[in-house]
């Protein structure tokens, strides 16, 4: 996972590099062009997006499995929420159905403010905010998930969500 997460350091700094102030201009050996002509950032976006509405089509429908298909089935998946970390896509899974072990509890789940920033052919982030609409209560946050496509789909591999206070 540290070699993952250094190279999608790296290209993330190249990505900024080339889209960030005199955008059009090369960074070392890799004009803005060529760069971009890499990394297919549309596709990558239409791809992060897709994800993004099955997991709320899922969540909206009770179907915490469903929606854990969009995580990475590995052991080195990363989770943070609440102060904890927890690894694996089992234990991902079981954090999610103790959590929201009713239909209530789980509510309506609504993303926007959606930041999708492709890294590399097989990389992304997205930046966002999450609500769930429940009868009493309507906790929300922010979160950043990394996403990859290992050959078989775009799936998240580290997820950091926050709570708003």
């Amino acid at each position: 996972m540290g070699r993952i997460l250094g190279g999608i350091l790296a290209m993330s700094m190249l990505v900024g590099c080339v889209h960030g102030p005199g955008a059009g201009g090369s960074v070392g050996n890799v004009s803005a062009a060529s760069a971009s002509a890499v990394i297919d950032q549309a596709g990558i976006e239409t791809a992060i997006l897709d994800v993004m509405t099955a997991q709320s089509e899922a969540w909206n429908g009770g179907d915490i499995p469903a929606f854990m298909e969009h995580y990475w089935k590995d052991d080195q998946l990363r989770f943070g929420s609440g102060g904890n970390i927890t690894r694996g896509w089992q234990a991902t899974l079981e954090r999610y159905l103790r959590t929201y072990s009713t239909r209530a509890q789980m509510g309506q789940l609504d993303f926007s403010d959606l930041e999708v920033h492709p890294l590399a052919r097989d990389a992304g982030v997205v930046h966002g905010r999450w609500k769930l609409t429940r009868n009493g209560d309507t906790p929300s946050g922010l979160f950043t998930l990394v996403f990859r496509d290992f050959g078989a789909g775009w799936v998240i591999v580290s997820d950091t969500t926050t709570a708003a206070r």
